[in-house]
């Protein structure tokens, strides 16, 4: 319950009853902002672990709560462009979680995952390994992945930011960057900051 009740109140949830249920398990009711509930639904079942039960309805129309901080970190933009390659992500790994999986087409400035800290940080999901004719226990690893966290529409309009725009095939949903070449987002960066 408490991951539940951090998760609601960073997105300005006020917790108004919590009633201990059956085997171990708990009712909380909470009064959210509709917008912080846009893209919560696939966190609620990662926290529960797929047994939570989630319902929501309309209460009432009250002041805006300010602005939603701290709901989503940095994010993993592609600064490549190609397919991603298992070798690469496997180098990543332990920097976030990926929102591509192995084979996706990517380019420059797609958003490919989420960082595990709160800063942007640019990497190269097609890079492949180098290829010689030595071949040693040690270098010839096997990759394990970690599942790609694959976004639906309601969840890339709950993560997007400011700067980024959301793309929409008919095969894929993809975040990107609205302008896409990093250095000209460099640019545009200490422009704003030089600006205030």
């Amino acid at each position: 319950a408490g991951r539940i009740i951090e998760a609601l109140s960073v997105r300005k949830g006020e917790l108004r009853d919590m009633v201990p249920m059956q085997g171990g398990k708990q009712r909380l009711s909470f009064v959210v902002p509709s917008r912080g509930m846009i893209g919560f639904k696939s966190l609620f079942v990662n926290i529960t672990r797929g047994e939570g039960i989630m319902a929501r309805s309309f209460v009432d129309y009250e002041q805006h709560k300010g602005p939603l901080e701290g709901v989503r970190k940095g994010v993993m933009v592609s600064m490549a462009e190609g397919r991603a390659t298992t070798y690469a992500l496997g180098d990543l790994q332990s920097r976030g979680t990926f929102f591509v999986e192995p084979g996706d087409d990517v380019y420059s400035g797609m958003v490919v995952g989420e960082h595990n800290r709160d800063e942007e940080l640019e990497v190269n999901p097609t890079k492949e390994k180098k290829l010689s004719n030595v071949r040693s226990v040690q270098s010839d690893e096997k990759v394990f992945l970690s599942a790609a966290r694959l976004l639906c529409l309601e969840d890339a309009i709950g993560y997007v930011a400011g700067d980024e725009l959301i793309e929409v095939t008919p095969k894929a949903v993809r975040i990107r960057k609205e302008v896409l070449d990093a250095n000209q987002r460099r640019a545009l960066a200490r422009k704003s900051k030089a600006g205030q």
